[in-house]
């Protein structure tokens, strides 16, 4: 396993929407070991997007098992969705969502509280859940990622964006 290199906002390549994955074999596998190493060694990530080290397919990782995030009510542990979906959605929260391809900056956004999400796992075996809280705002961060967007795009307003605290 590596750590892979972020790409940060501005570049180009953080704006361009992902491809389906169609394979699932060894290279798969390697590259989300990558990924998920990437998102367990850096501080406070809970979710991360295959974009975002510049790898335009469809690939998210999802665990939020450890926040101490307020809306951290329900979470599934370590996820891969692959070629996911959000097929039902209710209710709406404004959460401070950061990210690690905009690391000087937090912001507010509006997000759904409750998801459906219909995806792949990593053998390519169909899984569906519902989530909510903390988690379902991750899983639509990140799969803003696949498209092409980041969440300052998302901002309730300009007045709503903030300078990072630093972790420790």
């Amino acid at each position: 396993m590596r750590k892979l290199p972020i790409i940060t906002y501005p570049d180009e390549r953080l704006k361009v929407p992902s491809l389906e994955v169609v394979s699932f074999d060894k290279e798969l596998d390697s590259f989300v070991e990558d990924l998920i190493y990437t998102m367990k060694t850096s501080p406070g990530c809970v979710g991360i997007a295959s974009p975002q080290v510049g790898v335009h397919k469809r690939i998210i990782v999802v665990d939020t098992s450890n926040s101490k995030h307020k809306e951290n009510k329900l979470s599934h542990g370590l996820m891969v969705l692959i070629n996911p979906e959000i097929v039902q959605r209710d209710g709406e929260l404004v959460v401070r969502e950061g990210c690690l391809s905009v690391p000087d900056y937090t912001g507010n956004v509006k997000r759904h509280y409750w998801i459906r999400v219909r995806a792949l796992d990593q053998r390519g075996n169909l899984v569906e859940f519902d989530t909510e809280g903390f988690e379902a705002v991750v899983i639509q961060h990140e799969i803003d990622h696949l498209d092409g967007k980041v969440f300052i795009e998302r901002l309730v307003s300009s007045k709503d964006l903030f300078r990072r605290k630093v972790y420790k």
